[in-house]
């Protein structure tokens, strides 16, 4: 076979991968769910963003009290602990001041995204995925800011 034979069947046997302006929207709209619903204790608009099967994780440290050492250990909790904590006003208790909802989509591949939310307080790096044609936040890795 010829060279420009091979790279066009290459070429139209690859899946396209770029992201829409429609799916940028959504998984925009996705994230301001998750955190503007935090913020305000609105329960549905977090269910609504996040799948049933959600895990969001964080690397929690307690130091020594010499500040040496230490232990870390993952905590984690799924879609019904966040849920349950939005509608009990969690997000509600962060001072107006502390509270952020910056969303940058990092990267888009064909149905998953990676997006980061800074919150003022800490920061959420969440995998989402588009399942039944709608974006949803599948994974959460987050870091409390450290004081300065």
């Amino acid at each position: 076979m010829r060279p420009a034979v091979v790279l066009t069947l290459l070429l139209a046997a690859a899946p396209l991968a770029a992201q829409t302006p429609a799916d940028s929207a959504a998984i925009r709209a996705t994230a301001l769910d998750y955190i503007d619903g935090w913020w305000s204790g609105d329960a549905g608009r977090m269910e609504a963003a996040v799948h049933p099967e959600l895990v969001k994780r964080i690397v929690k440290r307690l130091q020594a009290a010499d500040g040496t050492g230490g232990f870390e250990w993952v905590d984690q909790m799924g879609a019904s602990r966040l849920v349950q904590g939005t509608a009990g006003g969690g997000g509600r208790e962060t001072p107006a001041a502390d509270r952020r909802s910056s969303v940058r989509i990092l990267d888009v591949f064909q149905g998953t995204a990676s997006v980061r939310v800074d919150a003022g307080v800490w920061v959420d790096y969440l995998h989402l995925a588009k399942v039944h044609g709608r974006w949803v936040i599948l994974n959460v890795l987050w870091e409390m800011r450290r004081p300065t």
